[in-house]
């Protein structure tokens, strides 16, 4: 029960939160008793998220994460409930099309884009004006393997997920001293969002792994919980990747 963990004094905002990795990070923040506010498109399945990780803790915010309007009103309503906001996990993200390159369509990529990119932007900014840039804090950018290496088939993603790198570097040199900016590139995590990836599969997925598994929302939630922490205040601009390994197989063969 949220009620018996003592309140760390400390309030997150998480985007994409409803399950999946934003979840999971919100789940690990709760637990060290972070008060959060989460975000995402589908109303009732934020609101049964909430409720699951605790309404004496936690409040939800419905919307899309590109839209300006909900980027405002996410950063107010958690201001209004909590008074603060020191942590911002940029979680939210798309990748609807599976295909080559030289096939994509360029309005799925510009969707892509500002959703993955841009929405992550415009809350840094939101949370910087409401708290931060006088208070101080932290963020952290949810990036991706598939923005570091090539990522046959998900292309447009990973362009995204590249972004979302050199966008956390932009934003740690520029928020420097006040506010952390650091990201985390996961390899493929069980999710819905990703379940395409290793659906049917599993065993013969995670063989490729050095750890032996794939990886679980509760592993990138204790990642993000870290890089919030005190434990990483000299840490700022690093990509922290988290893959089971995976890229020790990188140049076999």
């Amino acid at each position: 029960m949220t009620q018996d963990i003592p309140l760390s004094g400390k309030v997150a905002l998480v985007t994409g939160a409803s399950r999946g990795i934003g979840y999971g990070v919100a789940e690990a923040l709760v637990a060290r008793g972070d008060r959060v506010c989460i975000t995402g498109r589908g109303e009732d399945a934020l609101k049964e998220a909430a409720e699951r990780l605790g309404a004496d803790r936690v409040i939800a915010v419905p919307g899309k994460a590109h839209d300006e309007a909900h980027q405002a009103l996410a950063v107010e309503r958690t201001m209004e409930a909590f008074g603060r906001v020191d942590y911002l996990v940029n979680n939210a993200g798309t990748n609807p099309v599976f295909g080559p390159m030289a096939e994509l369509d360029l309005n799925v990529a510009r969707k892509v884009f500002e959703t993955n990119v841009i929405s992550a932007l415009g809350f840094a900014q939101q949370t910087w004006k409401a708290w931060q840039g006088e208070h101080g804090g932290a963020i952290v950018n949810i990036a991706s393997v598939a923005g570091i290496a090539p990522s046959p088939f998900i292309g447009a993603y990973g362009m995204s997920k590249a972004a979302m790198v050199n966008l956390t570097l932009q934003l740690a040199h520029e928020f420097a001293p006040k506010v952390r900016v650091n990201a985390i590139a996961p390899a493929v995590v069980k999710t819905k969002f990703a379940q395409a990836l290793y659906e049917g599969r599993e065993a013969e997925a995670a063989a490729a792994y050095p750890l032996g598994r794939l990886g679980v929302p509760e592993d990138i939630g204790g990642a993000a919980a870290f890089l919030t922490s005190e434990q990483a205040d000299w840490i700022t601009g690093q990509t922290l990747v988290v893959d089971g390994g995976i890229f020790l197989n990188a140049g076999v063969g």
